[in-house]
């Protein structure tokens, strides 16, 4: 038995970036913080890739801090570098189900309130 299935919850590390393509499919990607037990330690940070339905949602409803809740599968983005020609390698998490863990008024609130400072995620 096989199983590749990855659960977070974090917080979105940025506005998601949405591409449209002329197929009618959407893809969202961004990222995601993890926090780990000690609030000593840095917090893990994830690539998330989300297409479909789930992806819209995304686009519309996840902001930079906004708390959420995912399942999806672990894999590894390959490509050849364009510059110099080397093989590159990205861990990703292709997401399957989205959740929505900050309010609306709550992911407004941090929203306004990280306007000043843009390079913090709120924990």
């Amino acid at each position: 038995m096989e199983i590749n299935t990855i659960n977070l919850v974090g917080r979105a590390g940025r506005e998601p970036d949405v591409r449209y393509f002329e197929s009618g499919s959407i893809v969202a990607n961004f990222t995601l913080a993890v926090n780990r037990r000690s609030r000593d330690e840095e917090p893990d940070w994830f690539n998330l890739e989300i297409w479909g339905k789930q992806a819209q949602i995304a686009a519309d409803y996840v902001k930079k801090g906004s708390l959420i809740g995912i399942t999806g599968s672990f894999k590894i983005d390959s490509w050849k570098d364009k510059n110099t020609g080397e093989d590159r390698y990205k861990p990703v998490v292709r997401v399957d189900r989205l959740n929505l863990l900050s309010s609306r008024k709550e992911s407004e609130n941090k929203q306004y309130s990280n306007e000043g400072n843009s390079s913090e995620i709120p924990f």
